[in-house]
């Protein structure tokens, strides 16, 4: 007989195994359908018809003077140039802008000439190539922008090295592409008047505003939390950063971070005041948080001000001077009324404005070099760092990739290998047009397997498309140079303005575009299709291979990739606490290997963001948790920083034994944090109490002494990055249902 227990696990057997199968489908069809949203993927935020008028006019007009003056190939030679560098240009600021395509127009320059110097020697130019493109793999680890000068630079490098030219015509091909690189520059600068980020300072300032105004009111019980809107909108305007790798775009994300945590805070505030009015008894702890509110609202009104106008904030050294003494006279004026109910309000209040005075000053130290002036002093003080301890340091951060841990220089080795083996089979062989095999390998293979994958579908099929069209157009149209020289201009302008917001149109306007200026070259079109389209299928599917063979998967990963860093940052920070508290016994050594490490955890995170934001299913909520985690973990790296760089100065300041409190528990609080991204449920009766620490530390003896000022500032720009990170990370996390990706804030 069959029992009521035994008849449901036969009828749930087949059920689940019914339903693992569907889930397999499931999964199946969720993965072609990621797939395919990839390849359609449209972002018209990337669009930009200014940016695509100045980049084209930077190419005709080097075609349209060659062809006046009867020298076509000179003004072929001087597009290509601007037509290269045209990849550089953006919509930063002046000086950023003209930096980054400088650095493009020189690194092409140099392309072009080493390409037609060694294009005569098979070996010499497989070596330069290979070396060039490991190089350019290693530039990963920078940035996009970098990675995307080495791209641009090494497609350079493989075409003129497919084409032998005299020590003359070399210097003189190189000497017209960087004067096309300079006229494209300019064209940059002359045209675009506006900043980058004045658009999302805005948004900031009248969010400070807001919570100013909230500050300065009393709270009400039925409306909606204070600056609801402001907040919104500042999320949605910084949300179209993206994951800017510049300092001040991290910068602008770790203001929205402080922001939010000021809107808690006052919000806490609030209430707790109306719970000791509500009690309808007075008690001294009224009057002072309706004093200390008030001070905040004047300081948010500042920053708010300074964030709109972009000019810098006014001394605020007074009014957080008070705001500590108002949070401390409420510690001592409840000292002796343990137990009853408006002593553990008052208390509750002071823990609050204690966390708001250091958000106060995380918020006006950010905020202050969010301003042209403020970053131009940040730069200044960067330049007076040694190189290893400045945090922008590109060399250092190189150099801390050198090694099989790092994403990047797994990258650069199988870009590099890829491109050697592209370019000897493409030499081996006489087969026309060889050199699009490493040129596409190149532009195809990148660190992530989502990109990369969707990169050569859309390569080979928008090239195919692109060789089509410009022989259809060259089968319609009476063609002559004039009318080359027009549909160089519309391709270019497509590429540019339609190009950026999908890959598949980007590579269909660029084949067409380069049909038409080898045309102008005087190379039939015919020649063209075929050899192209053969070798762009055969670079393609080599990049396809080499990722398939050693993939850098990402899925589950972004997590462990934080822990780790959170762990080298731990290290790092040890290191420094021991030579600080033992300065007759330095580790110079141990320190610099903590600290390359640390550079190495960061760029691998870094680098895994970038390879979860490509992947299909990942919400703009989640990648705003997961920047507005990075951007506090950097406020913590340039504490650690800071403090190295003044520990020569030790033996002036003998550490305190607050501080060493302090630095155990900085310790313990990495230790937790990690612990929790790594899957254990860690409670927050766990972490130690670091603004209390701090409050320790900043009250002890002596601590007011000039000596002592620089551990004390960085002490608080720690304890203020941590406590942010902490809230961000045990927020209740998330999970992305395909690919269990946690998404803290998701």
């Amino acid at each position: 007989m069959t029992t009521p227990g035994k008849a449901a696990a036969e009828l749930k057997a087949p059920i689940e195994s019914q339903a693992t199968a569907s889930g397999t489908d499931q999964a199946q069809i969720s993965g072609v359908r990621k797939l395919w949203r990839i390849l359609t993927f449209f972002d018209k935020k990337k669009m930009s018809p200014a940016l695509a008028l100045r980049n084209t006019a930077g190419v005709v007009l080097p075609l349209a003077a060659g062809y006046l003056l009867g020298m076509p190939r000179a003004g072929l030679a001087m597009a290509s140039g601007a037509l290269n560098v045209s990849y550089s240009d953006g919509q930063d600021p002046y000086a950023q802008r003209a930096k980054r395509m400088l650095a493009s127009t020189l690194w092409c320059g140099i392309a072009v000439l080493l390409g037609g110097l060694s294009g005569h020697h098979n070996v010499l130019a497989v070596a330069i190539v290979t070396v060039w493109a490991f190089t350019a793999g290693m530039l990963v680890s920078l940035g996009t922008a970098p990675a995307d000068v080495g791209v641009i630079s090494t497609v350079t490098l493989v075409v003129y090295a497919a084409q032998p030219l005299t020590p003359e015509q070399a210097a003189i091909s190189a000497g017209l592409a960087l004067a096309g690189g300079i006229l494209q520059i300019g064209l940059s600068v002359v045209l675009w008047p506006v900043r980058k980020y004045e658009p999302e300072r805005r948004a900031l300032g009248a969010l400070f505003e807001a919570l100013a105004e909230a500050a300065s009111r009393p709270l009400q019980a039925l409306s909606a939390p204070p600056a609801t809107v402001e907040s919104m909108r500042a999320q949605e305007m910084l949300a179209g950063l993206g994951r800017d790798e510049t300092l001040e775009g991290v910068r602008h994300r770790a203001i929205l971070n402080q922001a939010e945590r000021i809107r808690l805070s006052v919000t806490m505030l609030g209430r707790l005041r109306a719970r000791m009015e509500r009690e309808k008894r007075p008690h001294d702890a009224s009057e002072v948080i309706d004093k200390y509110l008030a001070n905040a609202a004047f300081i948010l009104r500042d920053i708010g001000h300074a964030l709109i106008a972009g000019k810098p904030i006014g001394p605020e050294n007074d009014r957080l001077v008070l705001a500590t003494a108002l949070a401390y006279q409420i510690r001592e004026d409840n000292l002796g009324e343990g137990g009853s109910f408006l002593a553990a309000v008052a208390r509750d209040a002071r823990f609050q404005m204690d966390a708001l005075s250091g958000q106060l000053r995380a918020a006006i130290d950010l905020a202050s070099r969010t301003t042209p002036e403020g970053e131009a002093a940040f730069a200044k003080e960067e330049a007076h760092q040694p190189l290893s301890l400045r945090f922008g340091s590109r060399l250092a951060t190189l150099r801390g990739n050198l090694n099989l841990r790092s994403v990047a220089f797994r990258h650069a080795m199988r870009l590099a290998a890829c491109v050697a083996l592209g370019d000897i089979v493409g030499r081996s062989f006489d087969w026309r047009r060889s050199y699009w095999i490493p040129m596409t390998i190149v532009v195809v293979l990148k660190p992530e397997f989502a990109t990369t994958f969707s990169r050569g579908i859309l390569r080979i099929a928008g090239t195919i498309a692109g060789v089509l069209v410009a022989t259809a157009l060259f089968h319609f149209l009476p063609i002559n140079t004039v009318m080359e020289i027009v549909l160089i201009g519309a391709f270019m302008f497509l590429m540019r303005w339609v190009g950026p917001a999908n890959y598949g149109v980007f590579a269909l306007t660029v084949s067409a575009l380069v049909v038409l200026l080898l045309a102008v070259n005087g190379v039939s079109p015919k020649q063209v299709i075929a050899a192209r389209g053969v070798n762009t299928v055969a670079g393609g599917a080599l990049a396809l291979l080499a990722y398939a063979v050693w993939p850098s998967w990402e899925r589950k990963r972004v997590s462990e990739s934080f822990g780790q860093m959170l762990d080298a940052y731990r290290a790092s920070f040890r290191s420094i606490v021991e030579t600080y508290l033992n300065p007759d016994k330095r580790s110079t050594k141990e320190r610099i290997r903590t600290r390359q490490n640390a550079r190495t955890a960061r760029s691998n995170l870094e680098a895994s963001l970038d390879r979860v934001g490509v992947e299909p299913g990942t919400t703009v909520g989640q990648m705003n948790g997961w920047n507005a985690m990075l951007a506090s973990s950097h406020r913590f790296a340039h504490a650690m920083m800071a403090l190295e760089a003044g520990v020569s100065r030790t033996r002036e300041a003998p550490p305190r034994p607050e501080f060493q409190t302090f630095a155990v528990d900085v310790e313990k609080t990495l230790t937790l944090l990690t612990e929790a991204l790594r899957g254990r449920h860690v409670a927050s009766r766990e972490f130690p109490d670091l603004r209390e620490d701090y409050q320790r530390l900043v009250q002890s003896r002596d601590a007011q002494s000039e000596r002592y000022t620089l551990v004390n500032v960085e002490a608080d720009r720690m304890t203020n990055s941590l406590n942010t990170l902490r809230e961000k990370i045990m927020e209740p996390v998330r999970m992305d249902p395909v690919n269990k990706i946690p998404a803290p804030g998701g």
